[in-house]
C-alpha cells in the first residue's frame, strides 16, 4: 500500500525541492484524482547555517500530486512552527510571499518535468 494513500487532514506534508522545503498542511486528499488539497505554512531554506523561514499562512492554497509530497516529521518542523505562532492577522496579501510559492511551484514543476532528481 502507496503510504501518500494515508495522509489526513491536518496533516503536515513536505514538498521538496533542491535545498527548499515547502511544508504544507493536508485539507483533503482527493483519491479518485490522486491530488492533495494543502494548505501552505512556511518555505523553508536550508542553504545556509541557519535556515532562512518564509511565511506561507496567506498565500494561497495548492491541489497538488499526492505521490510529489512526502509526510514531514515532528521533529523536523516543529522549531519552525514555534517561529510562526502566534500570528497577528495581516490587513494585507503578503505579496513576496505568493511570489515566492508561485516560483518554487514552478521551478519544482518544470523540474519534475525535465526528468530531473527531486
Amino acid at each position: 500500500m502507496d503510504i501518500n494513500s494515508n495522509f489526513q487532514p491536518g496533516q503536515i506534508l513536505s514538498l521538496d525541492y533542491r535545498h527548499r522545503h515547502l511544508y504544507t498542511e493536508v485539507i483533503q486528499v482527493v483519491i479518485s484524482r490522486d491530488l492533495c488539497w494543502v494548505r501552505p505554512l512556511m518555505l523553508v531554506n536550508f542553504t545556509q547555517e541557519i535556515p532562512f523561514i518564509t511565511d506561507m499562512q496567506d498565500a494561497s492554497d495548492l491541489l497538488w500530486p499526492v505521490n510529489l509530497f512526502r509526510p514531514a516529521l515532528d521533529t523536523e518542523v516543529i522549531s519552525f512552527l514555534g517561529d510562526l505562532l502566534p500570528k497577528e492577522p495581516k490587513a494585507h496579501n503578503d505579496l513576496p510571499a505568493q511570489q515566492q510559492l508561485h516560483q518554487f511551484i514552478y521551478q519544482f514543476w518544470q523540474a519534475s518535468q525535465d526528468g530531473q532528481q527531486l
